[in-house]
């Protein structure tokens, strides 16, 4: 078992105290979305995906979304891809925005997503 101070080890390696969670009310998406700025990245812009807002980082799946949406790291089903492809395609341009720094408060990024009806 991990102690307090591991388990926010874990979360600054995985980077997830820089990133903002989107509930599945939010995204319209059967999973919660990870967002960030880039934050001192070497990769390109990418989001992260779990099944529930309380995630190790082992359990998160990394999607690239340029040039195309693609699972770099972990697994994800064909069905909930195609969904988070849907998704990204419609907030594509605030995804990267953020990631760029362009919006500078994850609120305002946040308040400009738009969910995906399926």
């Amino acid at each position: 078992m991990k102690t307090s101070g591991e388990f926010v080890d874990a979360l600054a390696d995985e980077g997830l105290f820089e990133m903002a969670n989107l509930s599945p009310k939010r995204t319209g998406l059967p999973f919660v979305v990870w967002i960030s700025p880039k934050a001192g990245a070497s990769h390109d812009v990418r989001v992260k995906v779990s099944r529930s807002p309380k995630v190790h980082g082992s359990e998160l799946v990394s999607v690239a979304i340029r040039p195309d949406v693609h699972v770099i790291g972990g697994n994800m089903s064909a069905p909930d891809l195609a969904l988070l492809r849907k998704w990204v395609e419609l907030n594509r341009d605030v995804l990267i925005k953020y990631w760029d720094g362009d919006i500078e408060y994850t609120e305002d990024a946040i308040a400009a997503l738009k969910p995906v009806h399926r």
